[in-house]
């Protein structure tokens, strides 16, 4: 199985506000549904919670959460190790956040997709960026802002060494 952290950071690792998002960069949003459309998506209940219209479609959606006791359009699973095992046989998982699940599951991550946005915004939660040095660039795209893109960005996919 490989197991993919899938996000989008400012240049100082800033993911979101406690809340949301800061930005809104559709050609990132299109990159991510691209990307994880038929997979299996794992996040946390913050995150499940800041989705507007609830589980994401065409996606098995799995949320880790010790407080939730029961979703309608969700998996929910209260511990790692019965997610880890659960999940064991998928071909590709993405984890697709918050901040306290990505920093769960780093050490089980074997490939980053990242998405770089050229810019410093506000915020309080951070992405626990590996040090890559132990990581193998195998792909980058670079793209400026555009009447829709207000920033430049990149995209970037890791792989561990």
């Amino acid at each position: 199985m490989i197991l993919s952290a899938i996000v989008a950071t400012d240049l100082n690792n800033l993911i979101g506000d406690g809340e949301k998002m800061p930005w809104h960069l559709p050609a990132d949003l299109k990159h991510f549904k691209n990307i994880t459309s038929g997979h299996t998506i794992i996040m946390g209940r913050k995150t499940y919670q800041s989705l507007p219209n609830g589980a994401l479609p065409k996606r098995r959606n799995i949320v880790l959460s010790r407080t939730l006791q029961d979703l309608p359009d969700a998996e929910l699973f209260g511990n790692i190790t019965e997610l880890l095992e659960n999940i064991k046989n998928e071909e590709q998982v993405f984890i697709i956040g918050g901040a306290e699940i990505y920093r769960l599951f780093m050490s089980y991550i074997n490939q980053l997709y990242i998405t770089k946005i050229h810019h410093t915004f506000k915020g309080t939660v951070y992405f626990p960026m590996p040090d890559l040095t132990t990581w193998e660039l195998i792909s980058e795209q670079n793209f400026k802002a555009d009447d829709r893109n207000k920033w430049n960005y990149s995209f970037f996919i890791y792989q561990k060494k």
